[in-house]
């Protein structure tokens, strides 16, 4: 048991690097929320004149924030559902004993350790690319013409961009899942004689359904700040059609020069972003105690 004085000076060694932390996030915090109040543009005049809440008023009645939160919304939930059910069946198939399992494995795996923006280049330029692209081969060797995904569906693209990147970490999770299951009740089915989809539906879906919670709670918070794959391939376009509210941040700032303005909607993804991860916090929360 700690007595008084180790807990006192536990406590007075990690105070340095708590204040350090706290000054680290509360600054920058402090100075969006300042510039946020203030009409700061990089344009003309820079005179930096306080407005009160008028950035935010601005920010969320443009027109492209409802489009923005709609396209967030879209992503989000496109990638959490391809990741869980694509990443269940992986997990499912790479459990099985087959050869090689281990190097199927790590490939499985590996376009997770990928960077954000060689990956979108990578689909952009040799697997999406309208005329020598691989997608625009298969379509020409079974007669069909090939699809210019980023000017034709652009969402769709960057949904399966993105998916390709997450897939292997619900893959991952949902694999070392599967791997802790009980292999007597396993056993017990198959002596049994029970049929595979009352197996997997009865005894394999509950086991996951913890680990699944967990997925969609980590891959929610990243994935509400996805930036550079729309970055890379379609710039938020064409219009507004892959606009998130990170981009939209940022063309308020880099292209708009309005740092006021992107100051006020930083903040608003961060309060829209924090009330989503409290909510899925409880949520999960609920789960992790059934």
């Amino acid at each position: 048991m700690a007595t008084k004085q180790t807990q006192s000076a536990a406590r007075l060694l990690a105070a340095p690097s708590i204040l350090l932390l706290l000054v680290w996030m509360i600054v920058p915090l402090g100075l969006t929320i300042y510039f946020s109040t203030l009409h700061y543009t990089l344009q003309g005049n820079p005179v930096h004149k306080f407005i009160g809440w008028t950035n935010y008023y601005y920010f969320v009645t443009d027109p492209a924030f409802l489009t923005s939160i709609w396209n967030t919304l879209v992503l989000v939930g496109s990638v959490l559902l391809i990741s869980v059910v694509g990443g269940t069946g992986m997990a499912l198939l790479l459990d099985q004993p087959i050869y090689g399992q281990g190097p199927a494995r790590v490939m499985a795996i590996s376009p997770f350790f990928i960077m954000a923006t060689v990956a979108a280049l990578v689909w952009k330029n040799l697997f999406m690319q309208p005329v020598f692209g691989l997608f625009a081969w298969v379509a020409h060797l079974f007669g069909a013409p090939p699809i210019d995904w980023f000017t034709n569906d652009p969402m769709i693209a960057v949904i399966i961009i993105v998916s390709w990147q997450w897939l292997p970490f619900a893959t991952l999770i949902l694999l070392t899942a599967l791997q802790s299951l009980d292999l007597e009740q396993k056993d017990a089915a198959q002596m049994d004689g029970a049929p595979p989809l009352s197996y997997f539906w009865y005894m394999v879906m509950p086991h996951l359904a913890r680990p699944a919670t967990v997925v969609v709670l980590i891959e929610t918070i990243f994935l509400l700040g996805i930036f550079a794959e729309i970055f890379v391939t379609t710039g938020g376009g064409p219009g507004l059609a892959t606009t998130n509210l990170t981009f939209l941040v940022f063309r308020s700032a880099l292209r708009d020069f309005d740092v006021g303005g992107a100051a006020a909607g930083g903040i608003i993804a961060v309060v829209l972003a924090n009330l989503v991860s409290i909510f899925l916090t409880r949520l999960v929360g609920k789960n992790l105690e059934g």
